[in-house]
């Protein structure tokens, strides 16, 4: 049963890393086609917590494999790796975004943009339920950790719903910038998590 389990959570990890890329991909596609900080921004957060799902994706194949000390001497160095990449992305978001605002560079309204973000609003909750009750049955903390990402990308693609659409109706395009400063807040609040969390690793 607890094979099972343990099967179940990495084809949810496979489906989550797979649709995270997509996300990502098409994302920065359509967002740098229509000049949109915003879209981008939330297409290379797509990208990096697929990184995070790959992470913990060795984790759960090298459940009943490897040495528990070997299992974290891996996953520290990877952990690191994100949370740097995240602080990366931070700072490139929050010189685009203030260079649009400062410069007046103005976004394009983008429907495909809005088409991604509202699957995001519906698609990442669920991702999120059902990491957290598998996470909780076979006892893994790392699930459960990697669901409250999941339902992170939820809440981040609210506001770049409300953004694009309020650029795509009312010609708004501030907001895409505005935006833009939120998505560089959840990075950098994620790269802190991914770095205190390595630290806490290796004090274990």
């Amino acid at each position: 049963m607890d094979d099972k389990l343990y099967k179940k959570a990495l084809n949810l990890e496979y489906f989550s890393v797979g649709y995270n890329v997509l996300e990502g991909f098409f994302s920065v596609f359509f967002g740098a086609n229509a000049g949109s900080i915003a879209l981008i921004g939330f297409g290379l957060d797509s990208i990096v917590e697929s990184l995070s799902g790959l992470i913990l994706i060795l984790r759960l194949r090298q459940h009943g494999v490897c040495s528990e000390g070997e299992e974290r001497t891996s996953e520290n160095k990877a952990i690191k790796i994100v949370a740097a990449t995240f602080f990366l992305l931070g700072a490139y978001v929050l010189y685009e975004s203030a260079k649009k605002l400062i410069f007046i560079e103005i976004p394009e309204p983008s429907l495909p943009g809005i088409i991604i973000a509202s699957l995001s609003v519906i698609v990442m909750p669920i991702l999120s339920f059902r990491k957290r009750d598998l996470g909780m049955q076979i006892n893994s903390k790392a699930l459960v950790a990697d669901s409250k990402e999941t339902l992170t990308c939820a809440f981040l693609s609210v506001p770049l719903l409300l953004g694009l659409t309020t650029n795509y109706f009312f010609g708004f395009w501030q907001a895409d910038s505005l935006v833009g400063l939120i998505i560089v807040a959840f990075l950098i609040r994620e790269g802190r998590e991914w770095w205190e969390e390595s630290k806490n690793s290796e004090e274990d």
